[in-house]
Order: structure tokens, then sequence, then C-alpha cells
């Protein structure tokens, strides 16, 4: 890829000065799907559906062309394959999402070391501190849209502003694969048009009294008077709404906090009744979680269970050890004791649940190796096939019980 390429990009931006500009808020465009196309080039410019496809299976993500249809995320799989029949349907692959996610980490800490994460594809960042290396916060937000487009072949579209709330509003105008400005000047004339739908706090049931009280536009909102709010949405809620329909928003980037657990869950398209078929998808899910584990370098000293029956009533066992792990095999053999410590008998279940908690880093974890244990034993097989499943796929390498 070339940098005249790179160059061409498309970006949107107004003709504020961004000087008091310094929160960027970037978000990856479709990015499961986005990043299952990379593997999947010849499905480029199709419509693309990730999601798990059994009877109970919902949308995770759509590329943009599939959404020309009505299809977004939470949507039923059967509706969104009834919008679109000729839909390409992905089982979703989140270690690999995870993997892709953490490399984009280290690109944002590449920028400034004030970076909040809020999911897996986005991110906010404040950028004050690294003009005088890096350039202004429009410049930035172009290097770093750069930097993922040639690191990771995947899009991602930036909003630029003073804060965080019109940064977040602005990189979803800008979206897809795009870079919005918003000078402080600028906010009220950028803010006011747009729906309620794009305050924060505004749900479906907050939208529809707003809508009986004539508010529909954020311009209706600030012009409305504040105890006319309150008595229609409480004190709270309308001093909260108030505020952000002039822009105002005090809250800062909040660094990134460690995860304190990592954790995988399955609803199954049937129930299960059999305890070695529940034991099984359990292994498929401690593997799952050990992975991620692996993959973001962390080891965790408390495993959870949790099991939903049909009736859905839930239930949570954990157990703590003395050392950390990360291994599937460890991960597991806790779970599987747990799981038999219910005595359950023909009890169906809806739902099961792996969890690690109690997160070290790996390279800091006391982990002392048990007596006759060998250094070159189960940790050094599982990275091994984590290298596999990087390179061949997810189903490359995986315990002989799970399959098929």
């Amino acid at each position: 890829m070339t940098h005249r390429q790179i160059l061409k990009l498309p970006h949107i931006e107004l003709t504020g000065d961004d000087s008091n500009s310094n929160i960027l808020h970037v978000d990856m465009d479709a990015f499961f799907a986005s990043v299952e196309l990379k593997d999947r080039p010849e499905l480029r410019g199709t419509p693309v559906i990730v999601g798990h496809s059994g009877g109970r299976g919902v949308v995770t993500s759509a590329t943009y062309e599939a959404r020309k249809f009505g299809i977004h995320a939470a949507m039923s799989m059967s509706e969104a394959l009834r919008k679109c029949p000729g839909a390409t349907v992905i089982e979703p692959s989140h270690e690999k999402y995870e993997a892709v996610s953490n490399r984009l980490q280290d690109i944002y800490y590449s920028m400034t070391p004030l970076v909040e994460p809020l999911s897996v594809d986005e991110a906010f960042l404040d950028v004050s501190g690294s003009r005088k290396l890096l350039g202004t916060p429009t410049e930035i937000g172009h290097k770093l849209r750069e930097k993922v487009f040639l690191q990771e072949n995947i899009t991602c579209s930036v909003g630029v502003a003073p804060t965080k709330f019109i940064a977040k509003l602005a990189s979803t105008r800008a979206k897809p694969d795009g870079l919005l400005v918003v000078s402080p000047e600028e906010v009220i004339a950028f803010l006011h048009p747009l729906p309620v739908g794009a305050l924060w706090g505004v749900g479906g049931k907050t939208e529809e009294v707003l809508a009986r009280l004539g508010l529909f536009k954020v311009s209706d909102i600030a012009n409305l008077p504040l105890n006319t709010l309150r008595r229609a949405l409480g004190d709270g809620l309308a001093e909260h709404l108030h505020e952000l329909s002039w822009g105002r928003d005090e809250r800062s980037v909040e660094p990134y906090e460690p995860e304190k657990s990592i954790g995988n869950e399955e609803t199954f398209s049937k129930d299960l009744d059999e305890a070695e078929d529940i034991l099984r998808e359990i292994l498929r899910l401690s593997e799952k979680v050990a992975t991620r584990l692996r993959a973001a370098e962390l080891m965790g000293r408390t495993i959870v269970l949790k099991v939903r029956f049909a009736n859905f009533s839930t239930i949570t066992r954990s157990k703590t050890i003395t050392d950390p792990i990360d291994g599937t095999k460890d991960i597991y053999a806790i779970t599987k004791t747990l799981f038999e410590n219910l005595k359950l008998d023909r009890v169906r279940v809806r739902l099961v649940g792996v969890r690690v908690e109690k997160l070290e880093e790996a390279e800091t974890a006391s982990r002392q190796l048990l007596l006759g244990e060998n250094e070159k034993g189960w940790r050094e097989i599982d990275k091994a096939s984590d290298k596999a499943s990087a390179r061949f796929g997810d189903e490359a390498v995986k315990p002989a019980r799970l399959i098929d």
C-alpha cells in the first residue's frame, strides 16, 4: 500500500480550529466483520454477517453492504437472513478479535499515554500532551488512521472534539472510514440539529416521553426551560440532558485499568441434560478463556463456573487457588470439579459460562511448579497451539474431545 493511496482515505473536516479540541474518539468500522474479511478478501463488497447461525443466534456484526438491508447488531439471525437471504454468515472468533484489539491498543499508546478503551473496537484518547511531538489533533487523527490501515488492513473513523461526548458523536458522523473535527466554536451548530436519541441517556422510553413533549431535536431540549424538563424526566436525567444539549461534558479521559476478569459463556440452541455434553461445552469455554488469558499475557487465581437452567434460575460456583493459571487443562480441571460437585441428575441446562478472576500479569505471576511437573509441559503445548491457531485458524488445533 503506497503512501499516495493512504492519503486518499476519505475524511470529513469542518473548518474550525482544532487547537482546543484535544479529545479523540476512535471507532473501528464494522470491526468483527472487517477482521473476518482479512481472511476472506473475496467477500469484500458483499453483505457479510458475523454471528452464530443457530436457532437462538444473533448478529454480532455486519458489513455496511449488509446494513443497507436493515441488518444491525443484536438482531436475531433468522430475521437478518430474511432481510438478506444472500448474505454470507461467518461464526465469530473472539480470540482473533481480541488479538487485533491488543495490537490496536499498541497503536493508541504510540500516540498518547492517556487512553481509555471502551470496548475491543473503540477508545478515547487525550492528545493534549502529544502536540509537540506528533502535531495537531487532526494530524494525530490522520496518523492513527494510517497506522491502523497499514498494520491491520482495516479502517476506522475518528472524531476530534473538545469533549468526549462530542468526539464520540463526531466519529459516528464520520463513518465509515472518515475523520471529523469539531472545534469549540462549532459544537452548538454541530450538536443542535441532531435527533434527541444522540444524547447519552436517551433510550427508547425516554425518547417516547420527549416526543410526547414535542422534543425531537437536541435544540428542542436545549431551549426548553429546565424546570419543565425536570417535571417530565426527574431532576437527575433532566439536568444531565440539559448539560449535554449545550455540549457540556466535564469528564476527562480515564486511562486504562487492567481487566478484572476474563470469561466466556454460551446459550445453547437447545437445552442440554447429559453431563457429558455439558462437560464438553465447559471444556470448549475453558479453552476459549485460557486462550484469551494468554493473548492478554494474564493469569488468574479464581475460577468461576456459571450454570443457568431451563427455568432461567442461575447458580455460580468458584474456587480460588494459590498459584495463578492460564492453561486450558488447569482451568478445565477446576471447572469440571465444580460442575461435578453440583451433583445434577438429568437437569436441563440452558447456559454455561467459565470466568477467571483475580488476574495478574503473567510475567510477574508467582506461579510455583508443582512437585514433579515438567517445565516444558502443558503451558508450552498451549503456547504452541496458540501459534498454530494464529497462523492456520482457530480450528487448527483443539482438544480431541472437541472434534466432531
